[in-house]
């Protein structure tokens, strides 16, 4: 933990992504220094506060078993944690905060687009329009359909209304059951009666790599996979033959264990699936929605008060999810 005083105008020292974060509402109350991966690990000693504006980065890991103090507390402008973890940081007295809060609803959004999409055949719509081809088809009713939401966090709470909204019975599964949410021994059932399955777990030891051969054979021929969640949460190579052998209908996917994914990659062209690259939660403005969302963390720990979406370092989210 730092040892300098708040006497002085503390230090933070932010690791930069294009465009850096508008931090003026912090001018003439913080020493604002900016790095990017290079130098981080040089300048990490000098800071109070570290924000990790560049939450693609994962270089934090790297750099914090280095020499001298270390910033007393690291805030990611993400939800996910999983990026900044190493095991030098999960023990030292630092507190990490994520950006719990900014996404939950157009997370819920998105998921519910592609929900209606699919259902409503619009990927080949658009398909057999770009041909020229007029192909009459009958597409699917929402309502009355059923959906697994794993995850049973903010994002997953929002995506499980959203869906309920359209008509769609939606099932929530969680580390730990409780009133409204299933635990992970109801998983395998609910999969196989789901037509939609939506994943928006946190990534930690327990949960990559869930989405595998297994999973996807448990599911019905006629349901639809999305992960909005942490790309290593889904064995890629395995979805990819889940949808090549037809074991599903369809699958979307908006994160992925590379990113941004390679040209060569396979999941570009395999059949049923729709690629995004990494844009489930960023509307016009969410960039300064989470600099907002920090000064006003800042201001909290300026002043001394408790700061809100602390992160359990050993869970690698925050609890009550």
């Amino acid at each position: 933990m730092s040892g300098r005083s708040r006497a002085t105008r503390p230090t933070l020292l932010v690791l930069d992504a294009d465009p850096p974060p508008r931090l003026g509402k912090l001018t003439g109350r913080a020493r604002i220094v900016h790095t990017d991966e290079a130098k981080l690990a040089e300048r990490l000693p000098e800071a109070d506060v570290l924000l990790v504006w560049d939450f693609h980065s994962k270089a934090l890991r790297a750099a914090w078993p280095g020499e001298g103090p270390r910033p007393v507390w690291v805030h990611t402008a993400s939800a996910g944690a999983d990026h900044l973890l190493s095991p030098e940081l999960i023990e030292s007295d630092t507190v990490i905060t994520n950006a719990r809060g900014i996404f939950d609803e157009p997370i819920a959004e998105y998921v519910a687009g592609l929900v209606l999409a699919f259902a409503k055949d619009l990927p080949r719509t658009l398909d057999l329009q770009s041909r020229r081809e007029w192909r009459h088809r009958e597409t699917r009713r929402v309502g009355g359909t059923r959906a697994c939401v794993v995850g049973s966090g903010p994002i997953g709470r929002a995506i499980a209304r959203s869906l309920k909204a359209l008509g769609i019975q939606a099932a929530v599964v969680g580390r730990t059951p409780r009133t409204g949410i299933h635990g992970p021994g109801d998983l395998d059932r609910l999969l196989a009666h789901a037509d939609w399955v939506v994943c928006a777990a946190p990534l930690t030891e327990s949960t990559r790599g869930m989405f595998d051969t297994r999973r996807f054979g448990v599911m019905q021929p006629s349901a639809h996979f999305i992960n909005v969640g942490r790309g290593p949460l889904v064995i890629e190579e395995d979805l990819v033959e889940a949808l090549s052998r037809r074991w599903i209908a369809g699958a979307a996917l908006d994160v992925f264990d590379r990113e941004p994914l390679p040209d060569d990659s396979p999941l570009w062209e395999v059949p049923g699936l729709v690629v995004s690259p990494h844009m489930s939660g960023d509307i016009i403005g969410w960039r300064d929605e989470l600099a907002l969302q920090f000064v006003d963390l800042y201001e909290h720990w300026a002043a001394g008060k408790p700061l809100k979406n602390v992160i359990d370092k050993k869970r690698g989210y925050v609890p009550g999810h």
